[in-house]
């Protein structure tokens, strides 16, 4: 591990809004947190919002300044990422934000049922081989509905056509309520300021000149969510590497996976 990198959770360490457990100790026993969140982190009452898969943290940092009456948790395994919004987020004196290092596969050992009210997912690998893989997947719709309240809402900002057709269909045949739902988000007049929120990753799609898409619909609990049936063409790009996040497209074109 650089040096660089051992610093940055050297600091994270230091920070008190985060929070990591070790996945044997979660074997065990559920984290002490659980269905404590407001008012063991946060001391109030009001309502819990995930990022999950949130990298460097810029759209759980940036719903944190909007909106000073919800508490906000950006959730990843990739710490080193992580560091970035927590870092500024307590410069900031943010104290409705907090972050947690984990896989997102273990959701229900770290919130109660109901804790949780919304959910936002900005720019998910689309996992395009790896069905079971998809932070939209039925097989994450079942655990999201453990910890979401009734009514609780997702939001899927993506730039992957493969992904937005492969979520709109498993909202589809799961007959989830569909709250809002564009595959042009910037033309659809839909674009508020918490929708305009933009990480590194949505500003290297504009660049390239790919559209947003975003839907949010209401994920209701299922006694077994539905995989769609359907052929779906894969995109036909990739991202670029971590160094490059700017500039033309790479001249080759290949499936992005």
């Amino acid at each position: 591990m650089g040096k660089n990198k051992l610093k940055k959770f050297e600091e994270m360490a230091e920070f008190p809004h985060v929070f990591e457990y070790p996945y044997s100790v979660l074997q065990e026993k559920d984290c002490p947190l659980k269905g404590a969140w407001r008012t063991a982190v946060f001391g109030n009452d009001r309502p819990v919002v995930l990022e999950l898969g949130c990298g460097h943290g810029e759209y759980t940092v940036g719903l944190g300044r909007l909106f000073a009456e919800k508490n906000f948790i950006g959730i990843d395994i990739k710490g080193a990422r992580m560091w970035a919004g927590a870092k500024e987020s307590f410069e900031a004196g943010m104290t409705h934000v907090a972050f947690l290092r984990t896989h997102v596969e273990l959701l229900p050992h770290f919130f109660a049922p109901g804790e949780v009210s919304e959910i936002w997912l900005t720019f998910p690998d689309p996992q395009i081989k790896k069905a079971g893989k998809r932070l939209t997947g039925t097989r994450f719709m079942r655990l999201y509905s453990q910890v979401l309240q009734a009514g609780g809402r997702i939001h899927l900002k993506t730039d992957s056509p493969f992904l937005y057709a492969y979520t709109c269909e498993m909202i589809r045949v799961n007959r989830y309520p569909v709250i809002a739902q564009t595959d042009d988000l910037y033309r659809s007049g839909l674009a508020d300021e918490t929708l305009s929120i933009r990480t590194g990753y949505e500003r290297q799609w504009l660049e390239r000149g790919l559209s947003i898409k975003y839907v949010q619909f209401v994920c209701e609990a299922r006694d077994e969510p539905v995989e769609p049936d359907i052929e779906i063409e894969p995109d036909s790009y990739r991202s670029y590497g971590r160094s490059r996040r700017s500039g033309s497209p790479a001249q080759s074109v290949t499936d992005r996976i």
